[in-house]
């Protein structure tokens, strides 16, 4: 670890790993340090009783052949590899609420995605059109979601347009509503916050074609370290940076808790941006920005339920649910008390190389308030660190799992008796293995009232210094890899890289 790299990134999160395999293309050294044992973010996964569970990748979008992530995913070499399975094409996902027997679905392909809710809401047929036209035209005014030379800045009219208020002047049917906005724990809607565009670049992708990762997201993980050492860069895990050395206005080296220190011209920062100034040090940025930074809002936190079902006892879905108590509650799911949690929730299916008619396994998550689990804060449990939470922290758990397991089987009727055994994590685990403060889902909360108060470039003031992740442009799979490229034009030039891409995807 004493050798000097041109580029030394932090964290291998999905932003890293595609910020290093670019870069290492162009021919620069390339050293991923990353502080737990298995790579890859919010891409990992983990094994119960033989059983592969994700911890953040559910589904994909936009992996068709010529869509967008197929794109970025063919450029950097592991399109090819992926094992995946295409979802339902009449519903990838499905909405539904307590108060109404109807499944609500929302089907692959702009023109299936109208005819499967016509069904159902025969009045609105131009009120949907207008709907996928508005989800189009938004995301193209981000030109790197279609590989296009990024802007140098977007409208503002664009990033203050509020989610809840575009789809109550869409239509005046609150169904209709709640269906469109059903799936927004996609980006943790906040009904007075959450803007239009977020919910556009969220859904988009996958309205255009929506798969399933087999044995899960670490198999992306697994192809990108491949193409990355196939372009020389390294990879190091159980390295966890706790600060920066400076020199002037430079980063000159990260210190590993262990006491050895990287060297590097540049650093990539795929860590939580709040640690990331704090490790460097507060001096080093104006105080404004650094305060500005600190006290960002982050996005709620979860606790899931991972279920392993008995064989051959309940039926493989391939599709997602969003369910809700009730649809006027859709925007006010963090909201519950304590007595209706969880008033909504997401459930979804794993599914395995050997697939058939019945599911091994399902994912249930809702939100949870770090609030919930504030008295163990002080306790770290990953494979690298292990304490134990305490007795009080099982029994908060085995009352929440219950409470859940209660909604569950009130939308699938039996499924307790097909139940072969539960396991749970919280905001605890999401922080501990993430890395998100407070061990928020998708970094910090945008606000349509206040939009640039979110924004963090991918350069700071640092000389040297670049940041790249959830936090930086978008989450998720297709908004962390755009991410990325937007972090990687910093020091390779916006025009130079995308053209680099299309010329060599052959795209116009």
């Amino acid at each position: 670890m004493n050798k000097k790299y041109d580029v030394v990134i932090v964290g291998s999160g999905l932003g890293g790993l595609v910020s290093s395999i670019i870069l290492a293309k162009e021919g620069y050294s390339v050293c991923v340090l990353e502080k737990n044992n298995q790579f890859g973010g919010n891409l990992q996964t983990f094994s119960r009783e033989k059983t592969i569970f994700d911890t953040g990748i559910h589904y994909i979008g936009g992996l068709a052949e010529g869509q967008n992530l197929y794109n970025y995913f063919k450029y950097i070499g592991i399109m090819d590899d992926l094992k995946l399975m295409k979802m339902d094409e009449d519903a990838y996902d499905v909405i539904s609420f307590g108060d109404d027997e109807i499944e609500y679905p929302h089907a692959q392909g702009y023109e299936n995605f109208v005819k499967q809710l016509v069904k159902y809401f025969p009045e609105e047929e131009e009120n949907l059109k207008e709907y996928c036209r508005k989800l189009i035209d938004t995301c193209n005014a981000f030109p790197l979601y279609n590989l296009k030379r990024e802007s140098d800045g977007y409208d503002s009219a664009l990033l203050s347009e509020n989610a809840k208020e575009y789809f109550d002047g869409l239509t005046q049917n609150p169904k209709l509503r709640a269906v469109l906005a059903g799936s927004n724990f996609l980006y943790a809607g906040i009904e007075d916050k959450s803007p239009f565009y977020v919910h556009a670049l969220s859904v988009n992708s996958y309205m255009q074609s929506a798969w399933r990762c087999i044995n899960g997201g670490s198999n992306i993980t697994k192809q990108l370290i491949k193409q990355l050492k196939k372009y020389g860069g390294e990879t190091y895990k159980y390295k966890e940076v706790v600060s920066f050395t400076t020199e002037e206005n430079r980063i000159v080296s990260a210190k590993i808790k262990t006491g050895e220190e990287v060297f590097g011209d540049m650093f990539i920062s795929n860590i939580e941006p709040k640690t990331t100034l704090k490790m460097v040090g507060e001096h080093m940025f104006r105080k404004s920005f650094f305060n500005r930074v600190q006290n960002l809002e982050n996005v709620g936190s979860a606790f899931s339920l991972y279920i392993l079902f008995k064989p051959q006892s309940f039926k493989y879905m391939n599709y997602n649910y969003y369910h809700f108590d009730d649809s006027s509650r859709v925007w006010k799911t963090m909201e519950c008390t304590p007595e209706s949690w969880p008033e909504g929730y997401m459930a979804s299916m794993n599914v395995t190389s050997k697939q058939d008619e019945w599911a091994e396994s399902m994912t249930a998550i809702t939100f949870m308030d770090f609030n919930d689990v504030k008295r163990w804060e002080h306790t770290h449990n990953t494979t690298a660190e292990k304490s134990d939470r305490g007795e009080d922290y099982e029994k908060f758990k085995q009352e929440k799992t219950e409470k859940f397991l209660q909604k569950l089987e009130m939308k699938f009727p039996g499924i307790r008796d097909c139940i072969k055994s539960v396991y749970t994590s919280t905001p605890l685990s999401y922080r501990d293995y993430i890395g998100g403060q407070n061990g928020n889902l998708y970094g910090y909360v945008k606000d349509s009232n206040s939009p640039m108060k979110t924004y963090l470039a991918p350069k700071t003031k640092l000389d040297n210094l670049y940041l790249t992740g959830q936090s930086i442009n978008m989450h998720g799979v297709l908004g962390v890899t755009i991410g990325a490229v937007v972090t990687c034009s910093e020091i390779l030039g916006k025009e130079y890289l995308v053209n680099k891409i299309n010329n060599e995807l052959n795209l116009k």
